[in-house]
């Protein structure tokens, strides 16, 4: 059940002496070279479109996806693809009005426009927080699902999947963003083909157990059939999943609100494109996009096929837990990668692995520039020497994955571990969008308001989350995208009040903003429309 065969071996060694040495091969080319901060940190001037595009799927997609995705297509259906096909439509709100903003005032860093906007305190509060999720949340948890996905199909231990997957990150963080965005080429194209491959084997599967001899496109149709419940996008309050997929809070509410602050205002994701012109930079995010669209292919279709095989009869004892015997979703992808052949197992495991080490190394980079660039060269060494930042930034690489590998086996004791870390992570992200935004939009917006937006967030939505505990439920039990909502329009109110009551000149700190950065090139437009179009048939379909 757990075990690779020389085959697979191979085939993972072969991906992983690949990535390793290109990514070798680029951090001695650089290193011969004058190695500015920015070179290192951006790689400024140095990422194709195709690149940035890759490297933000890349660093966005890791275990949770692969194990995570398919298993709540198992449970939800489709409807979870909201979270991927609404990122895309998200992507292009990005990249018109958001990105240029960063690239015309010269923005390197998240902690960085917020000094430039408000003030050293709110930028030095906001980093410290950012350090903090980055290290115990987001490392953490990215290890912990990844090594609990590879112990499981794979005879490597949990320990030394932490050990494996941290120190192979590193190798190719320590490069710096070049070697990243290149790198993250390889692994996009390692894990679309192994997603494909798994989603393939998964409807041939089917097909076979409804004796249509492996004939993948009658299978999806099969799957419409057994499973119609599984593919409604929108669900209505009288669906058990409401609570997790609010109706339209999907489309024009929570989600949007989480997607923008994920996609627009957080250094791990666009660190990629700060180092590009604008047009390279928007043309890489469009091409995110679309890449986009794709993932539920890879991720949530597997899911529902395993559903339909469940539900007829197979693989009840592989979707069972252990202990408990109650079905676990997340079983689903683990138990479809056990069943591939030699070769291909090893394909599919190389393109589990290429997520998780993806994410890893972004979040790892993310954690050395804002540690470099807002902690280290601005209250510790103000006269540090580039080499000196891009050195300290290659320590706080090393230490921040340790201090994460150390951590990772305490989540052992969480239950649901993901998705407790997604939920109270999403308490942050209301104030920091309204942050954003109203300093990107809102000449008038003051540092104090900005302050009060980002201490008073994380109270607003845990009153939101446990008072119905506290009123043993008089007060209403809000879904989590839609207590995301009421937090962002609560803390946008206050901060508007707040600079309003008590005004300050934003003259010599204000963003600039000019509407002529607004525009965008003929291509864009019709990549933005076609990317569009397949969103509005896809829900019309699957309404």
């Amino acid at each position: 059940m757990h075990t690779l065969l020389p085959a697979d071996y191979v085939v993972f060694f072969v991906y992983f002496i690949v990535v390793a040495a290109y990514g070798y091969y680029i951090y001695r080319k650089k290193k011969s070279g004058t190695m500015s901060s920015n070179d290192f940190f951006l790689a400024e001037g140095s990422l194709t479109w195709w690149a940035i595009g890759a490297s933000l799927i890349a660093s966005n997609i890791s275990a949770e996806h692969f194990i995570g995705m398919s298993g709540s297509g198992f449970a939800l259906g489709l409807a979870i693809s909201t979270y991927e096909w609404m990122s895309a439509a998200t992507l292009i709100i990005v990249a018109v009005f958001i990105i240029p903003l960063y690239l015309k005032n010269k923005i390197f860093t998240m902690p960085q426009f917020l000094a430039k906007r408000y003030n050293d305190q709110v930028s030095t509060i906001m980093a410290v927080f950012w350090l903090l999720v980055y290290v115990f949340v987001n490392l953490t948890s990215i290890i912990y699902l990844g090594a609990l996905a590879i112990s499981s199909i794979s005879p490597v231990s949990f320990e030394w999947s932490i050990v494996g997957l941290s120190v192979f990150s590193v190798i190719v963080t320590l490069g710096g963003m070049k070697v990243i965005g290149y790198t993250d080429v390889i692994q996009v194209l390692v894990l679309l083909t192994g997603g494909l491959v798994t989603t393939y084997l998964a409807l041939s599967l089917l097909a076979d157990k409804f004796g249509l001899e492996g004939n993948i496109l009658e299978a999806l149709g099969i799957l419409r059939k057994e499973a119609p419940d599984h593919f409604h996008m929108i669900f209505d309050k009288t669906s058990p999943h409401y609570k997790e997929l609010p109706g339209m809070s999907v489309l024009i509410g929570g989600m949007l609100i989480n997607n923008l602050a994920y996609w627009g205002c957080n250094q791990y994701i666009v660190q990629r494109a700060l180092g590009a012109d604008l047009k390279t930079a928007r043309n890489g995010i469009l091409f995110a996009a679309f890449l986009k669209l794709l993932v539920p292919v890879i991720a949530v279709l597997p899911g529902i096929t395993m559903y339909v095989m469940h539900q007829n009869g197979m693989f009840q004892q592989e979707m069972k837990d252990a202990v408990t015997g109650a079905i676990k979703p997340d079983h689903a992808y683990p138990t479809l990668m056990n069943l591939l052949p030699a070769g291909l197992k090893g394909v599919a495991f190389a393109a589990l692995t290429a997520a998780i080490v993806a994410s890893l190394a972004g979040k790892a980079n993310s954690i050395s520039t804002i540690f470099s660039l807002d902690i280290y060269r601005k209250y510790f060494d103000k006269t540090a020497s580039d080499k000196k930042v891009v050195r300290v930034g290659r320590y706080a690489v090393i230490i921040s994955m340790l201090m994460a590998a150390l951590v990772t086996p305490a989540l052992k004791s969480l239950d649901q571990a993901y998705q407790f870390i997604q939920e109270y992570v999403g308490f942050f992200s209301p104030g920091v969008l309204a942050i954003f935004l109203l300093g990107m939009f809102w000449k008038r917006t003051t540092a104090a308001a900005a302050l009060a937006g980002a201490l008073l967030t994380i109270p607003i939505s845990a009153v939101l989350k446990f008072m119905p505990v506290w009123t043993k439920g008089s007060f209403p039990d809000y879904p989590f995208l839609d207590r995301m909502t009421i937090t962002f329009f609560i803390i946008t109110i206050l901060m508007i009040v707040i600079s309003l009551l008590k005004p300050a000149s934003q003259a010599d700190n204000a963003i600039r903003v000019d509407k002529n950065w607004f525009k965008v090139s003929t291509e864009f437009v019709i990549g933005s429309i076609f990317i569009g179009g397949i969103l509005i048939a896809l829900y019309t379909v699957f309404w």
